[in-house]
């Protein structure tokens, strides 16, 4: 099992910055695929950014979504088993629950392949 539990919300004016943590426990976290996704109200979980260990070339790949793709930036502190959101350059359109998500195996940008998540952090940006 793993348990997974976001940070860093709050509400925000455009063009602000935040950065979320998330924090994991409960096995290796080095090894895993490590997801952000979001949801706004009456939408659908979107995905935002993974960062998955390429264990060949000895780093951490990472790929985020073509929407955010720029703006924020997704990095991991595996001592502190840790994976980070660091969003830029806010707009009202990035207001939604923000959570991470994990996964054994290879990287994914779907939400239904990952079996571990947190509770959510809300973030909010205003106009």
């Amino acid at each position: 099992q793993v348990q997974l539990r976001e940070s860093g919300g709050g509400l925000v004016e455009a063009g602000a910055s935040l950065r979320l943590s998330c924090g994991g426990s409960g096995r290796t976290f080095s090894d895993l695929a490590m997801g952000w996704f979001r949801q706004a109200p009456g939408k659908e979980r979107e995905f935002v950014g993974v960062t998955v260990w390429m264990g060949g070339s000895g780093v951490y790949w990472a790929r985020m979504s073509d929407s955010v793709n720029g703006r924020f930036t997704i990095s991991r502190d595996n001592a502190q088993n840790t994976v980070y959101l660091q969003m830029n350059s806010l707009i009202p359109e990035d207001t939604a629950v923000y959570y991470c998500a994990a996964r054994s195996g290879p990287s994914s940008y779907v939400s239904d392949e990952y079996p571990y998540w947190g509770q959510g952090t809300q973030v909010t940006v205003s106009s």
